[in-house]
């Protein structure tokens, strides 16, 4: 890709403390591939990962592109760079350059995910991030919403830039089972899902694969209690050959969540070639758009009867199978990364 000449010798800086997750959740993916795709595309251009003094040790151990220089990430100190991109809706205080910020969601404000003291952490970071951006990256048209409503953001900041995902090669042996990606918390909406399988047909499988979240207890004490629960398995956290084993194993893909910023497992199910089904509100229903079936999260009989009609009709899973693979057309992360690199222009 060849730069304009104003460009060249820029000094760019990240927040690359949540490359590090050993946990990675849609924000970790999200902020590894911006830091190796920008590099990627800026081979001759001087970038700095910065990592906060938590992390800074742990990232002794991973590998860096040629062009990327480790740096320690101190709030009282401003960065030594043009540009500094804060990849998770956080900033330093102390402001030399240009600062961007990237916002993933607001749901720790707009709803009850979480613990009253994240909550207060969170909005506050949030807060500040906002003020001292010149420009904001949201990665959904709804998450830009929220910002405007909920931080006060003029839209004339804000520019949206979709997740991606990278084409793959999947050999897919449908089972019959009914998958659901994502921690097991409140916000995913679990207890409902669980209700909805319980008034389907039997025949199927649920699993449910991820950490624990908040609320967590509640939902797998419901799961020990529920009539089918032989026909339900919770895998705990898994590594990413153990997830595609499992994308390449579902018959349907179930994501009722309540609040998403995005939504990455959407487009890793549409990816695997599994039909899906996903909630009317939030960013869910932006990046599934036609190619899912939407249904009202809180309502499981609406949720029940989208798991039954799939279930019942192979013709309905091929049907979404394919609307799913034309829908992976309007997400990469090179278009990402390629829109993230006009965003930093704007401020030269």
């Amino acid at each position: 890709m060849l730069l304009c000449e104003n460009y060249r010798n820029l000094k760019l800086g990240f927040d690359a403390t949540y490359t590090l997750d050993p946990e990675p959740t849609g924000v970790a993916v999200y902020s590894r591939e911006m830091l190796s795709g920008i590099a990627r595309i800026n081979p001759s251009e001087e970038i700095s990962a910065y990592y906060r003094l938590h992390r800074f040790r742990r990232s002794l151990n991973e590998s860096l592109p040629d062009n990327v220089h480790r740096r320690v990430l101190v709030d009282s100190f401003a960065p030594g760079t043009a540009i500094f991109h804060g990849l998770n809706q956080r900033l330093p205080r102390k402001k030399k350059g240009r600062f961007i910020a990237t916002f993933h969601d607001l749901f720790v404000m707009s709803g009850e995910y979480s613990t009253p003291e994240f909550r207060e952490r969170f909005t506050l970071l949030a807060k500040e991030a906002a003020e001292r951006a010149d420009l904001i990256i949201a990665v959904s048209q709804f998450t830009a919403n929220q910002v405007q409503d909920l931080l006060g953001v003029e839209a004339a900041r804000i520019r949206v830039v979709h997740h991606g995902i990278h084409p793959i090669s999947s050999a897919s042996s449908p089972e019959r089972i009914i998958l659901h990606t994502g921690a097991i918390q409140k916000r995913k909406n679990l207890r409902r899902l669980v209700e909805a399988f319980e008034a389907t047909q039997p025949g199927w499988k649920l699993i449910l694969a991820g950490g624990s979240g908040y609320g967590a207890e509640e939902i797998l004490e419901y799961i020990h209690k529920s009539p089918r629960h032989e026909d339900i398995e919770v895998t705990g956290y898994i590594g990413a050959p153990q997830l595609n084993q499992l994308y390449q194993r579902a018959g349907i893909f179930a994501f009722p969540s309540l609040d998403e910023g995005f939504g990455i497992p959407i487009l890793e199910a549409m990816q695997h070639g599994v039909p899906v089904i996903t909630s009317n509100r939030s960013a869910t229903a932006e990046v599934a758009g036609d190619a899912a079936l939407l249904v009202d999260p809180f309502d499981p009989q609406e949720i029940a009867a989208a798991l039954q009609q799939l279930m019942d009709s192979s013709e309905r899973r091929h049907h979404f199978r394919m609307l799913g693979a034309e829908r992976l057309k309007n997400f990469s992360w090179e278009k990402a990364v390629r829109e993230t690199n006009d965003i930093y222009r704007e401020l030269l």
